[in-house]
């Protein structure tokens, strides 16, 4: 378990909210403390948005619990009805995050049955919890998505070259393999959940910033992250079909020379993204052209003697499509450095081809 800013902004909340309760008198302050737990979110854009949507289902919900609890006190088959009215309501508003905060409020505002002071005491806990889980998100250490994604990229490259560069030549114990191909599995997985905040900021917040250089920023990312995740396909090819084919010495030099130069080409293009390298429009081009020659020779020799390469030419694919995305790549990196007039299309049609796993 990573201990990051979040675990310490949660604990921060909750006992802002624990102070703020004992300080106007609310009772029991437990209750702002899990408003508090709820409410804090990963990103900016997402507590503002969380915020509204509990002010809403919250205020409605604490509206039903307090006129039911009128006609039927605190009944628990009332409450159980009026909990489920109220999931109904929030799934149809779409705000199906609200729901477990929002029945919190029902049912301590259900046991007031029917008085209305002790019933907005209770909402007003809710409130206090969700307010100091905003403001607590917003001023101590705020989400920085995108610092985020850049940071764990790289990580994540780190362990996929590594695996790319010995799974050809079969070094690695098979063990340790699969448990460090799951572990990237596993972060990739997380840094596609970073890289939809850092995209969900990117199109919902309209402040200072969010222009055509940010949305041309977006597209370099996401493509990175695809870039990744064929690295990965490259290696469940490898696992799948390579050893299991006929081959010989001289295929495996092949093919491990080729997978040792496209993971050269794909680190060449993160630097040159972070601006660590000089931008060359000849690598591109020749590793492109080299990528071509490897796919061609791999179906000339299958046109020549199918038999044993159907498995081989499985592999070659994947490892083909994978240099593909990286030429693309690089070819983003190049007009993002350059910031060309021409590369100003709709983030629609920039996006267009980019799917996430």
């Amino acid at each position: 378990m990573v201990f990051g800013a979040r675990v310490w902004k949660t604990g921060i909340a909750v006992a802002l909210a624990l102070y703020i309760s004992a300080w106007l008198n609310f009772t029991p302050p437990v209750i702002a403390a899990v408003a508090a737990i709820f409410a804090m979110q990963p990103s900016i854009y997402r507590s503002w948005r969380y915020f509204l949507e509990q002010l809403q289902t919250n205020i409605l919900g604490a509206a039903l619990a307090l006129l039911a609890g009128m006609f039927f006190s605190n009944n628990v088959i009332a409450i159980g009805i009026v909990c489920i009215i109220v999931i109904i309501i929030s799934l149809r508003m779409r705000m199906e995050e609200t729901i477990g905060l929002t029945l919190v409020t029902v049912v301590a505002v259900m046991e007031a049955s029917g008085e209305w002071e002790f019933a907005l005491n209770r909402l007003l806990l809710s409130l206090i919890g969700i307010g100091c889980a905003f403001v607590v998100n917003i001023f101590f250490f705020p989400p920085k998505p995108k610092e985020q994604f850049a940071a764990q990229i790289q990580t994540i490259f780190s362990k996929m070259s590594l695996l790319l560069r010995t799974v050809i030549s079969n070094e690695m114990k098979e063990t340790v393999f699969r448990e460090e191909k799951e572990s990237l599995r596993s972060s990739l997985k997380s840094l596609s959940d970073k890289y939809r905040l850092m995209e969900e900021e990117t199109k919902k917040l309209k402040g200072k910033g969010n222009g055509f250089g940010r949305i041309r920023e977006l597209v370099v990312y996401k493509q990175k992250l695809l870039v990744m995740y064929k690295g990965l396909e490259v290696l469940e090819a490898v696992d799948e079909h390579y050893f299991q084919a006929a081959r010989t010495e001289a295929i495996d030099d092949y093919f491990d020379q080729h997978m040792e130069k496209l993971i050269k080409f794909h680190e060449h293009v993160l630097l040159k993204f972070d601006d660590k390298l000089k931008d060359d429009l000849t690598e591109g081009l020749e590793m492109e052209a080299e990528n071509e020659r490897f796919m061609t020779v791999l179906i000339e020799r299958y046109t020549k003697q199918p038999e044993g390469l159907l498995r081989l030419s499985i592999v070659a694919a994947a490892m083909y499509d994978y240099g593909h995305q990286v030429a693309r790549l690089d070819k983003l990196v190049e007009h993002d450095n350059r910031g060309e007039n021409e590369e100003r299309e709709p983030l629609e049609i920039l996006l267009k081809g980019i799917r996430l796993k």
